[in-house]
């Protein structure tokens, strides 16, 4: 069985976490198909990353991270690839999202959750600090006290304590109500103008400073008002 499953819908792309019997639990060899999975996507408009069997992720394989000094190099690579794809990343998340679980998520641009589920910073617990940026990116999200609550002591947080922190958009009854809801935002986001689409991504995840920020969204505006695709939907906006 592929321990990394994809299915590709059109210009929407599915990755499946599948290692149930381990709870998802990252291997070296699973970052490596992950980053080349996801730098493979560059035609997708949206990618999907999910677990199967109930479990987002527990993190990674504690057993294969200790046993192979190739781990770093496999989980940056991995890293980079979330942080580097241009389809609007959305998380499908039924269960713990735990260690680099949870960590992926900040980087996510929507996340749905079921209400059984939970994430988890555990990294001082495990005697290593947080990663993937999460130091810097939870203390932006949720604030220093609250992110240092978070990962200095490890402990739980529910879904609904996660949407109330601004870490989930939306957390649904069960496994089921979250694919019919995933699949409802996914189609949402393909009718989109696709480069309105990537470009608004894009801009969600600079840093920049706000004042350049601010040149830079209106030079990207300026030039999509010439795009044939935006000036469709005025055109057709404007005839209602």
């Amino acid at each position: 069985m592929d321990e990394i499953t994809t299915v590709a819908d059109g210009p929407a792309l599915t990755v499946t976490i599948n290692r149930p019997a381990k709870r998802n639990a990252l291997t070296t060899a699973m970052y490596r198909e992950l980053a080349t999975v996801l730098r493979a996507a560059g035609d997708a408009a949206v990618v999907v990353l999910t677990g199967a069997g109930g479990t987002f992720s527990a993190g990674n394989d504690l057993g294969d991270f200790i046993g192979d000094f190739q781990t770093d190099d496999a989980v940056h690579q991995f890293q980079q690839a979330v942080l580097d794809t241009k389809a609007v990343l959305v998380a499908a998340v039924d269960g713990p999202a735990v260690g680099i679980g949870a960590t992926v998520l900040l980087h996510c641009d929507l996340v749905y959750a079921t209400e059984n589920s939970y994430l988890q910073f555990p990294f001082v617990n495990l005697g290593v600090v947080p990663e993937f940026g999460s130091s810097l990116v939870l203390t932006q999200r949720v604030g220093r006290h609250r992110a240092a609550e978070l990962l200095l002591f490890g402990d739980r947080i529910t879904a609904a304590e996660a949407k109330e922190f601004g870490l989930v958009n939306e957390v649904l009854a069960d496994a089921a109500a979250l694919r019919t809801r995933v699949k409802d935002r996914v189609d949402a986001l393909l009718a989109k103008p696709s480069r309105a689409l990537a470009e608004t991504k894009a801009l969600l995840h600079s840093t920049i400073d706000p004042h350049d920020q601010l040149k830079r969204e209106s030079a990207v505006f300026a030039e999509l008002l010439t795009d044939p695709e935006t000036q469709a939907r005025i055109e057709a906006m404007t005839k209602r």
